[in-house]
């Protein structure tokens, strides 16, 4: 006769008999992903602490807690960190290889100037650990109309060279202008003043890497970074809410992926300028 409730009760395993076990799943990149009783679904992008975040077939993302309530391939799984890969050769932020020794070196005299507080954190963020190594220091400048008197008070030489990066550097704007003079002046010699083609360095972050398909439009009679939040539906009312809305676009900025061509270049330029043996 079948005894339904065993021969042995002290055996193990009698709390589990008849659950289903769910699976402990790798986090993996490119991994797709169901949340369970959610509907949303997408491959995974990337882990930023312990979420996971998730991009649909539309481009959309959305950040969710790792650990249970998801499916792969209709089987409920929990999700866990992926495992740490052997170490080789690891990159930087800028995708230049990590040096073994990551501690500063002795700064150089050289440095470079960057236009914008913002500006300078994006640098810092995907340029840092490269800049430390080289010895290079970024200074901020508060506008490219104090540029002239800045190179005055220390002018730059052939051991002390600057590079300088500026917003909306195209052809016509009070910027190039500015920059025309002094490039054209005493101080050009051991000078390079480059910059972007966008309105203000928010724009330098893909739109990819925010999950919106485009930045948006913003009328001239607008204030840019306050018809940007609003079009966006972030708070804009004061400058605080402006603060926190750039905080959370660098928080989407891991790698030089995350940034546009057009300010990669320039930086990785000025990099090289002022590391002239």
């Amino acid at each position: 006769m079948d005894d339904r409730y065993g021969t042995d009760v002290l055996a193990r395993g009698w709390r589990e008999a008849g659950r289903t076990k769910v699976g402990r799943v790798e986090a993996a990149v490119d991994l797709v992903v169901e949340v369970a009783g959610d509907g949303f679904c997408g491959a995974v992008t990337r882990l930023e602490g312990m979420n996971v975040e998730l991009e649909d077939r539309f481009g959309k993302r959305r950040l969710f807690p790792l650990g249970g309530g998801f499916l792969v391939d209709g089987a409920p799984v929990v999700l866990i960190p992926p495992a740490a890969a052997p170490k080789g050769r690891t990159r930087t932020a800028s995708g230049s290889f990590a040096v073994d020794d990551p501690r500063a070196r002795t700064a150089r005299a050289s440095r470079i100037f960057v236009e914008g507080k913002h500006d300078a954190e994006l640098v810092e963020k995907v340029w840092g650990a490269d800049l430390r190594a080289e010895g290079v220091v970024v200074e901020f400048l508060e506008g490219v109309d104090l540029l002239e008197q800045t190179l005055d008070a220390e002018p730059p030489t052939a051991e002390r060279r600057y590079g300088v990066l500026v917003d909306h550097l195209v052809p016509g704007s009070k910027e190039s202008r500015i920059a025309e003079r002094i490039m054209a002046g005493r101080h050009g010699a051991h000078l390079r003043i480059v910059g972007h083609p966008f309105v203000d360095v928010w724009q330098c972050v893909t739109p990819r890497a925010l999950g919106i398909r485009a930045w948006p439009e913003v009328p001239r009679s607008v204030e840019w970074k306050v018809g940007v939040c609003r079009a966006l539906g972030w708070p804009a009312e004061e400058q605080a809410d402006l603060a926190r809305a750039w905080q959370h676009i660098l928080s989407r900025v891991t790698t030089f992926r995350d940034l546009e061509p057009a300010l990669l270049g320039r930086v990785e330029e000025l990099i090289d300028f002022v590391t002239v043996p």
